[in-house]
């Protein structure tokens, strides 16, 4: 039996990332989609009669609704959460107190009170939170992280996702603070702790220091082209575009991590490098859906002063992200997996506020402090 889903928020993410694979994916039927918007919904409702798409049950159009509360409990098995991020925490907890389990986009929420109302949510509503974390599903992360064991004690992790040219447009929420509740560090930033995670487990980090800076933010040329923003207003961005830190945890392994919208690179790329006693191993890949990379993946694989080539899988941009929705109806079922992704939540935006934190000790931060934000995340 197919998974019910109604697909909240009609901006790129809804429009471009998760709907089509909704529709495509014989595990979901998309019954609902809602926007608040007068005219997002009535561009969607075109778009779909121009396409003749396939909509909910018996072929049905999916229901195009305003508001999260006309979404009916017994109609609906999933909520896709796919709204600027000042709405993530807003919108899950209003779903999970009715009792729609949710997958909510990264980044889940902005601060650690917004986590805690989501893990509340989830325990009174007793549906289930899930996390977006396509990253996890690529094929060479997972060819990686089989190469994790093999190199013995992890003593330093190095973490960077550098973009050319791809500041989102300014002017829309994304390079707004007081809606995307922080730049890069949020966007970027935090697939790369979702993927520390994966490499050194749950272990709380004892030291955070970081820095962040605009240089690029507010430059037109150096905007991604790529990404189908639509029109914004000409307002200034007030966030970083660049974060540079540097992590150690409890148990002593040290982390490098840098998210950058934009720099004098050539080309994108994402670095994931894993330095053991026994081994380094290093990919280089680009995470997203940029075209500007490297024509394929690399691994490579270092003992004793040899470096060999590790095979990896040949695969298309963005499959992660269709391997993610097959994977959402085990999760669903699983009662094991209620609170695992608050737990991952929590212990990821604490570190996101102290590297804020740290960076306006410094002076590389805005002072101004944003009413979204503890202080410090500003």
């Amino acid at each position: 039996m197919s998974v019910r889903v109604a697909v909240v928020g009609l901006g790129w993410a809804g429009r471009e990332l998760w709907l089509p694979r909704l529709r495509e994916h014989p595990a979901f039927d998309v019954v609902a989609v809602v926007d608040p918007s007068p005219a997002s919904r009535a561009a969607h409702e075109q778009d779909e009669g121009r396409a003749g798409v396939r909509g909910g049950a018996c072929g049905a159009h999916p229901a195009v609704l305003a508001d999260v509360d006309e979404l009916d409990r017994r109609s609906v098995d999933l909520a896709v959460v796919a709204v600027p991020n000042h709405l993530h925490a807003e919108v899950a907890v209003a779903l999970l107190q009715r009792g729609i389990p949710v997958f909510v986009e990264k980044p889940v929420c902005l601060n650690s009170a917004e986590a805690e109302k989501l893990a509340q949510a989830e325990a009174d509503g007793g549906a289930v939170l899930l996390a977006g974390s396509a990253s996890r599903y690529r094929g060479d992360i997972g060819v990686l992280l089989d190469l994790v064991p093999s190199l013995g004690t992890v003593r330093h992790v190095e973490l960077a996702w550098t973009r050319a040219r791809g500041v989102p447009k300014s002017g829309g929420w994304f390079t707004s603070r007081s809606q995307a509740g922080g730049g890069v560090l949020l966007d970027l930033g935090w697939h790369l702790l979702d993927i520390l995670d994966a490499v050194l487990g749950p272990v709380p980090m004892v030291q955070v220091s970081g820095t962040v800076s605009d240089d690029f933010v507010n430059d037109p040329s150096w905007g991604a082209a790529w990404r189908q923003d639509g029109p914004q207003a000409e307002l200034r961005g007030d966030v970083e575009d660049t974060a540079r830190g540097f992590l150690v945890s409890e148990r002593g392994t040290s982390v490098a991590l840098r998210a950058s919208w934009a720099s004098h690179a050539a080309r994108d790329l994402t670095l994931v490098r894993v330095e053991g006693s026994a081994g380094t191993a290093t990919l280089r890949c680009v995470f997203g859906f940029s075209p500007n990379r490297e024509p394929v993946p690399t691994l490579t694989l270092t003992r004793e002063g040899r470096t060999e080539d590790i095979a990896l899988p040949a695969e298309p941009i963005g499959v992660e992200y269709g391997r993610q929705l097959d994977d959402l109806p085990r999760l669903l079922d699983d009662p094991a997996h209620r609170g695992r992704a608050v737990s991952d939540i929590r212990r990821n935006i604490r570190i996101t506020e102290r590297f804020y934190e740290s960076a306006l000790t410094l002076g590389t931060a805005s002072p101004e402090p944003s009413p979204l934000l503890p202080l410090g995340m500003s």
